[in-house]
């Protein structure tokens, strides 16, 4: 039995994402990912059982990581509406600073490999995100529609602003990540 290794692990993952953003799901096979990884296709198999492993694996890890950056710092003692204002500025901030993990997650989200995800394993990940939104509801500060539209509205903004491709006029300052800020909270509230 091989040993598991965290550099190859590591090498695969961002590999994975490099290739699929370069030329799709398809288009990247094994032999390719485990050549731009620098490894033997062999070594895959070591940690995922298939391609369509890799890949569902890649999304929740990103899925992770990006929960792990907008929970930093994480204080529902605040109130509600600054509460959500930290998570939506740490997740400006990812997804500006990894605009190829945040490209990767897109794409498998608008992609049919994203039947293989099981929704609950990924809304552990943000559990905090929703007990702030239920917490708001309960208070009568926030719209007591379903969490997917609200998740939306206060949350889709950022996805497509802090997309360069897709707002590559936008100034990325502090000024205008609030009046966006701003926006969003306006939709969602009472």
């Amino acid at each position: 039995m091989r040993v598991r290794d965290e550099l190859k692990q590591d090498a695969l993952f961002k590999a994975t994402i490099k290739l699929v953003n370069e030329i799709g799901f398809v288009a990247s096979s094994v032999s390719k990912i485990a050549r731009e990884a620098d490894v033997s296709p062999a070594t895959i198999y070591v940690y995922y059982k298939n391609k369509e492993d890799l890949l569902l694996s890649t999304y929740i890890n990103i899925k992770q990581i990006l929960s792990e950056e907008i929970l930093r710092d994480f204080d529902d003692s605040l109130p509600i509406r600054d509460t959500l204002k930290n998570l939506w500025f740490n997740m400006f901030t990812y997804i500006s600073k990894h605009p190829e993990q945040f490209q990767y997650s897109e794409q498998f989200a608008n992609s049919p490999y994203c039947s293989l995800v099981n929704k609950a394993d990924l809304d552990r990940y943000f559990e905090p995100v929703y007990r702030i939104l239920n917490k708001g509801i309960e208070q009568k500060i926030i719209k007591n529609v379903s969490m997917d539209i609200l998740a939306t509205f206060i949350f889709y903004p950022i996805v497509t602003l802090a997309n360069k491709r897709l707002c590559e006029d936008f100034q990325q300052n502090k000024d205008n990540i609030e009046t966006a800020f701003t926006l969003a909270w306006d939709a969602i509230k009472l």
